[in-house]
């Protein structure tokens, strides 16, 4: 199978401050005869490095080094937008990314009807409707060490690591951030435009190649490790670091296989 390279691509996603409503909500898919697919490759940075686990010092931009040991993040809610503005919905669309698992990180959305596409839109973390719906299975298993309890619900993102500036125990930072509902949720909305259409023909298999950076948790909003080695709550400091990373992804690359 051939692959023909679209475009190379460095747009930053875009923030809307209103999470998308779960799958099934104001689905505007027009078209359930599956003929193409999406799928979906992340690597994971932290600014222009690529992240390495328990190993490599990165800076944050106060100026506290430190090591990471953990990144987990929910990727939900997947719309493919057409050139037309209608969308294709990923049903049951709920992937949780980890690090430290490889095959975590690459995932297709099946059922794809072929057309011309422009731009993806998910978010970061698990919606309402998902936290109010009892015990999950799958990414939402609460075994994935990713669910506080029934109450609080769903963990959206989670940094873990160590700095020599923390004052928590063995040099550890912890950033656990949740919440649904309310003035301090942790959901994001992302948006990614392409630079150039994602046309997919029948038999064809489209592929999103995006970064997400971990630096990008530590500012525009200024986080100090320092200051703040443990959040583990939905608060104010935990929706200004929820603001940041909602700006942590960038597409590189679009490709199209060619069947």
């Amino acid at each position: 199978m051939a692959f023909t390279a679209i475009a190379l691509l460095t747009t930053s996603c875009k923030k809307k401050d209103d999470p998308a409503p779960g799958p099934g909500n104001n689905n505007t898919n027009n078209n359930t005869t599956g003929i193409g697919e999406v799928g979906f490759e992340f690597t994971n940075y932290v600014g222009s490095n690529q992240l390495a686990i328990n190993t490599d010092t990165y800076v944050t931009p106060a100026n506290d080094s430190f090591i990471v040991t953990k990144f987990n993040y929910y990727i939900s809610n997947i719309h493919v937008v057409k050139s037309d503005g209608t969308e294709y919905i990923e049903p049951e669309s709920y992937h949780l990314v980890q690090h430290n698992l490889a095959s975590s990180k690459h995932f297709h959305i099946a059922n794809v009807p072929t057309g011309t596409y422009t731009a993806v839109s998910f978010l970061i973390g698990v919606d309402s409707a998902r936290n109010e719906s009892g015990a999950q299975t799958g990414a939402l298993d609460p075994i994935n060490g990713m669910f506080w309890t029934w109450n609080t619900g769903y963990i959206m993102a989670k940094l873990e690591g160590t700095s020599p500036q923390s004052m928590g125990t063995g040099k550890s930072f912890t950033y656990h951030i949740g919440g649904y509902k309310g003035q301090f949720t942790g959901v994001r909305k992302v948006t990614l435009t392409f630079s150039e259409p994602m046309k997919l023909a029948a038999g064809s298999e489209g592929t999103l190649a995006i970064k997400a950076d971990a630096l990008k948790w530590f500012s525009p909003n200024n986080i100090s490790i320092a200051a703040n080695y443990q959040v583990m709550s939905a608060d104010a400091i935990s929706h200004r670091i929820a603001d940041n990373y909602a700006n942590m992804f960038t597409l590189t690359n679009v490709l199209v296989s060619i069947p």
